[in-house]
């Protein structure tokens, strides 16, 4: 079974940097992978693409390095072993509310006795029944990482509870929907946020887990690791492009070219 190469790294202390990609073209998976990335953050929430397609990416990041970690969409716990029997080595779950609907993530995503996980040994990640049961039963629970987001302010309360949930390896905040939520969208810098951080970063200390975020910049994660985040996940392909084509249309434009733009 492929080691996560994640799971290693914070088992050793060691800081982790995940992209996301929406794009589908596998082309970008293999790339990224090849280039040395901990782990790519495919968002199955948010997007709309299949399962079916999600196999296609994560079979072509298998050519490198980096790890998989999908995220389904709130209480989709049944796709969560789909995601796993894949090829994904970690699982992303959104706006979880206490340690109860954090114990469901684990039970979905681990064998007995720390779950209940259902089986199938025909699928990549044993890989395609090439391991005794037992072994594979073991290394999937071992190299499996379960990260679970705090975006909710009323879920904030819950932080130590979640992350003292056996299971749960990482908590990770989304600033984008707590400001949502928090009505004040877009304040990333506002007190209320600063404090959230703060307290995702004790609770993860008191328990012995790992937390991160979203990162702007590499100095913004030396901010957040000084804090003791591990857990880090700067930029998007689609940003990347959209960035570089307004590049692009920057340093044109004074020739005297000319772009009808909609934005």
């Amino acid at each position: 079974m492929r080691p996560s190469k994640i799971k290693a790294k914070l088992r050793r202390g060691e800081p982790v940097l995940l992209t996301t990609l929406h794009f589908t073209d596998p082309s970008l998976y293999e790339m990224t992978s090849l280039m040395g990335f901990d782990g790519l953050w495919m968002d199955l929430e948010h997007h709309g693409y299949s399962l079916e397609t999600a196999m296609t990416l994560m079979r072509a990041a298998r050519v490198g390095s980096a790890d998989v970690m999908l995220r389904p969409a709130k209480g989709e716990f049944m796709r969560l072993g789909r995601m796993l029997e894949a090829g994904a080595q970690g699982i992303m779950y959104p706006r979880c509310d206490d340690a109860d609907e954090a114990r469901q993530v684990v039970s979905w995503s681990k064998f007995a006795p720390l779950g209940r996980r259902g089986f199938d040994s025909a699928n990549p990640d044993m890989p395609y029944c090439s391991m005794p049961i037992e072994q594979y039963l073991h290394e999937a629970n071992e190299q499996t990482f379960v990260v679970v987001q705090i975006e909710d302010p009323n879920a904030l309360a819950n932080a130590r509870a979640i992350a003292a949930v056996e299971g749960v390896d990482v908590l990770f905040f989304g600033p984008a929907d707590f400001t949502i939520l928090s009505g004040i969208p877009g304040q990333f810098e506002h007190p209320r946020v600063q404090e959230a951080i703060q307290v995702i970063a004790d609770a993860a200390r008191r328990t012995g887990k790992h937390w991160g975020m979203p990162v702007g910049s590499a100095e913004h994660a030396r901010q957040l690791m000084d804090l003791g985040a591990r857990f880090l996940c700067h930029g998007a392909d689609i940003i990347f492009v959209k960035n570089s084509l307004e590049e692009v249309r920057r340093r044109f434009a004074p020739l005297g070219l000319t772009f009808d733009g909609r934005f």
